[in-house]
């Protein structure tokens, strides 16, 4: 039996075919050589498949899948991943050609860590972004940062495959926002170790995008944490702060949904927060 590489890199896809050549380069010109690749073709329909084909690594796998949105690809690329450590690639990101060799070391290095990401550079359509004050990476305890925004990338961080065992998988009913909803299940249970290098490049713009396809986010975040608050997994001190936090994204989208006159939404929200209440497990 083949022995299990030290990284496996999970590549969602979906008609993103000249995106995905860039992100795999980007992997294939690693300086460390250790991993594995899973492309998850989640149905695509321009050629996806033949670009993968053409690569010819031993190391480079493919699993097609109907349809079925970036949770369930996602999952699927954890259910073939035989690393010791997950490292996410969305397909219109590149990592920077030391991002596994640093990792390994840092991982090397603070073995009491199960999560680590880092700094990212931002492009949007070809053009650098300036990251703001709020952006900055958290490093710790960082379950209170991951309330208020989503503050760990997908694309830069390195997961403990053995996790996802306790926290779980991305939850397939939620078609964008499922990063936030896996963040808050982590983070609440684990502290990250931010690695100070700029070792991810994101870029943004695209029509496609999940954020520009559901722009209503905050309904996506209430259900996140509406599920958190009610498994019992926070002690009181966090389930005091995800209610906060719950109560202000409900009153954000219940004045949305009142100037549109969708009453019942807002009588639903009501519901909830008088249904959790604002007090947690002692």
């Amino acid at each position: 039996m083949a022995k299990s590489p030290f990284f496996s890199i999970i590549i969602p896809a979906y008609n993103r075919g000249k995106l995905l050549k860039i992100a795999l380069n980007s992997v294939f010109a690693q300086t460390f050589s250790d991993y594995e690749v899973i492309i998850v073709d989640d149905g695509s329909t321009d050629g996806t498949k033949e670009i993968v084909s053409a690569a010819k690594r031993k190391n480079l796998s493919y699993v097609y899948q109907e349809n079925q949105g970036p949770a369930a690809a996602r999952n699927r690329g954890l259910k073939a991943a035989r690393g010791r450590f997950v490292c996410f690639l969305d397909s219109d990101d590149r990592f920077c050609r030391e991002k596994l060799k640093i990792t390994r070391g840092y991982i090397k290095r603070y073995p009491q860590y199960k999560i680590f990401h880092s700094e990212e550079v931002w492009y949007r359509n070809g053009r650098l972004l300036p990251q703001k004050k709020y952006h900055q990476k958290p490093q710790g305890a960082c379950f209170p940062r991951a309330l208020k925004l989503c503050c760990l990338s997908i694309s830069t961080a390195a997961i403990q495959k053995r996790l996802f065992d306790r926290v779980g998988n991305f939850d397939v009913n939620l078609p964008a926002g499922e990063d936030y909803d896996f963040w808050l299940r982590a983070t609440c249970r684990y502290p990250v170790l931010l690695i100070p290098e700029y070792l991810t490049i994101k870029e943004g713009g695209h029509a496609d995008q999940q954020s520009k396809k559901y722009p209503a986010m905050d309904k996506f975040r209430i259900y996140a944490l509406k599920k958190l608050l009610e498994s019992k997994a926070l002690n009181k001190k966090y389930y005091g702060l995800a209610y906060a936090e719950l109560k202000n994204k409900c009153s954000v989208y219940m004045q949305g949904a009142l100037k549109r006159g969708r009453i019942k939404e807002v009588e639903d929200h009501k519901a909830l927060l008088k249904k959790l209440k604002p007090c947690g497990k002692t």
